[in-house]
């Protein structure tokens, strides 16, 4: 057999052909490597701000109950059948406007018959009176006894006191002839009729008619703690009522529309429930468009301090876990922090007061804390743009 040739072989065996193949394939594993590497990705942008520095004031809030000043219970004072309803539920009305009308045929001849007592007693009375004056004449001439005198002067005195007590029977027909006419007592809000037309009232007892109530202004009842109780009156020096120069301040919210109404507190109770440590406290409010009515729910704000410069931060960038609430601090390097925080109350435009945990001109993350990771690196950029 022929020994076929393989070709110019190199020092180590091989063939030329195939240390070219070996070299291109070591010449090539440096570019695969370069080409499958992925550049890191860059920091994620957030947007950043830094606290609102301005005076706040603190405010206490409790839940309280409004309630009429006035509540008055109209009633039928006379029986009777109800003869009308001169009114609108649920209208004002004013102090003195009839409401309701009793039927008033019985007690208009109860009044005739005791003016025509009245006129009786009297004429009876002058006729008594003319009788005494003929016999104290006729006695000085001896024309009649004085027996006959002291008799007429006993009947003048009898005959006198039969004319009052017409006359107050008078006044009383005229008093319930008038109470008839049923009026409101006060100014104020007057509620359904409770008896219908036509229905007997006043038999037995004082039928219920309507309540009118008195809604301008309104009370609110609420409780405050002892301690709250006891720091107030250090500061006043003292049980007493309120002048018009240190009337405490209170706003009353209505959560359900926004309404906000300024007042101030009327009276503070004079006994701690030593059941909750609370004592009850009324405040005023004016209420002429009735917007309030009596027994609705409410908040009441009551001022507690004044926090100068405060700190404020958005709402929105606080974070929540268990180890509390915190802000993503953008720091030296733009590298991320959490940072637990002491917060304060929430202002009306959503911007919250920190009391301890963030500096003035620190930047924290206002949008985008779901990409803002702690100890890592973030692209900040201000609301307008600006990095």
């Amino acid at each position: 057999m022929k020994n076929r040739s393989r070709g110019p072989t190199n020092r180590f065996g091989l063939s030329s052909a195939a240390t070219g193949l070996a070299l291109l394939s070591i010449a090539a594993v440096p570019g695969c490597r370069n080409a499958t590497e992925v550049p890191p990705p860059p920091p994620p942008e957030v947007t950043v701000a830094t606290p609102v520095q301005r005076d706040v004031t603190v405010f206490s809030e409790f839940t309280g109950t409004t309630a009429a000043r006035r509540s008055v219970e109209v009633r039928a004072r006379v029986q009777g059948f109800l003869e009308s309803i001169e009114y609108e539920p649920s209208s004002f009305v004013r102090r003195g406007q009839t409401l309701f009308v009793i039927e008033q045929a019985p007690y208009r001849a109860q009044r005739d018959r005791a003016e025509a007592g009245l006129e009786s007693a009297e004429a009876a009375l002058r006729r008594a009176e003319s009788d005494l004056d003929r016999l104290e004449e006729a006695v000085t001439t001896n024309a009649v006894s004085q027996q006959e005198v002291t008799r007429a002067r006993a009947e003048r005195d009898q005959a006198s006191a039969a004319v009052l007590q017409a006359r107050t029977t008078l006044t009383n027909a005229e008093i319930e002839l008038g109470y008839t006419t049923v009026t409101s007592p006060i100014d104020g809000m007057v509620s359904r009729n409770f008896v219908d037309v036509g229905n007997l009232v006043g038999a037995g007892e004082p039928t219920l008619l309507a309540t009118v109530r008195q809604i301008d202004p309104i009370y609110t009842y609420f409780d405050v703690s002892e301690r709250l109780i006891a720091q107030g009156l250090a500061d006043r020096g003292g049980h007493k009522r309120p002048t018009s120069e240190d009337k405490i301040p209170i706003t009353l919210v209505l959560k359900e529309t926004g309404l906000e109404i300024d007042g101030h507190i009327d009276a503070i109770d004079n006994t701690v429930d030593p059941a909750t440590g609370t004592m009850q406290v009324r405040g005023i409010f004016p209420n002429p468009d009735a917007l309030v009515l009596p027994g609705f729910f409410v908040h009441v704000r009551l001022p507690d301090e004044l926090l100068d410069g405060a700190l404020l931060v958005e709402e929105t960038a606080l974070g929540t876990d268990l180890g509390g609430r915190y802000l993503m601090i953008v720091g030296d390097g733009d590298v991320v922090e959490k940072r637990y925080v002491e917060l304060g109350p929430l202002e009306e435009d959503m911007m919250r007061v920190v009391l301890d945990g963030v500096g003035p001109g620190e930047r924290y993350v206002s949008e985008g804390l779901q990409r803002a990771r702690p100890g890592m690196p973030v692209a900040p950029t201000t609301p307008d743009g600006a990095s």
